[in-house]
């Protein structure tokens, strides 16, 4: 008798990676005794791992209320945020805080740097609350981050004595210290001339390029937005294209 082939068996079917940031359905109202603002209406945007994606629109539709929503500084109305597949719902207080700490870096129009406190002073901060990091180690820290934005030279300066545009370099770098891998942009450079608004440009499109980061931007800045891998726009709170 002859032996029977055998057939191997086929291998296991490819898990496809779960977007780092899903939102669904979201829907943000603003309520008071008066009125009732609809800030996002039916929202459905996924943003991939190491993609870099600009979101613009008029002033007052919805951008920056999106942001604060993808950063879990806010909750939404409706509708369901997960971050890595896992629904924001699923966390507890403490699981939440510690993934804006660890996963998730900020970038503000205003700069939002400490005056009284020292370039790198500003960007050590938020290491300051996670245990286990000692003084030592966020000096290094804070020191590198400063080295891939370009400040070493400016460790000991205060934030009035920088530029606009090298504030917003500080702020980047208080983004990078605590190494997450998602940076949140609001009009990173909205407060800066064209030629500043260029290099923090080219600074984030780096960031993105050489080290993977995953970056989500509002900007009014046509321009600025095409640069990047993919753009949102935005209307009266809801998504248009």
């Amino acid at each position: 008798m002859q032996p029977q082939p055998t057939t191997a068996p086929a291998p296991p079917a490819a898990t496809a990676t779960p977007p780092v940031i899903q939102l669904t359905g979201i829907e943000k109202v603003y309520q008071t005794s008066t009125i009732e603002t609809v800030a996002l209406s039916n929202v459905n945007l996924s943003i991939n791992r190491g993609e870099f994606v600009s979101v613009m629109g008029p002033s007052g539709c919805g951008k920056s209320t999106l942001l604060s929503l993808m950063g879990l500084l806010d909750e939404p109305s409706g509708g369901t945020i997960a971050i890595d597949g896992r629904p924001v719902g699923s966390y507890s207080d403490k699981e939440l805080a510690g993934l804006r700490n660890h996963k998730i870096g900020f970038v503000f129009q205003s700069y939002h740097l400490i005056n009284d406190l020292s370039v790198r002073d500003n960007v050590e901060l938020p290491l300051l609350y996670r245990p286990g990091i000692g003084g030592s180690e966020r000096r290094r820290r804070a020191l590198a981050a400063l080295d891939k934005v370009g400040l070493t030279a400016r460790t000991g300066h205060f934030p009035a004595q920088l530029s606009g545009g090298q504030r917003q370099r500080v702020a980047i770098a208080r983004a990078l210290v605590g190494e997450p891998e998602i940076i949140l942009a609001d009009e990173p450079t909205g407060n800066l001339d064209s030629v500043m608004g260029e290099e923090i440009m080219d600074l984030l499109l780096g960031l993105n390029r050489a080290q993977g980061t995953t970056l989500v931007m509002v900007t009014h800045d046509e321009q600025q937005a095409l640069k990047t891998g993919r753009l949102v726009r935005f209307f009266d709170g809801r998504q248009v294209a």
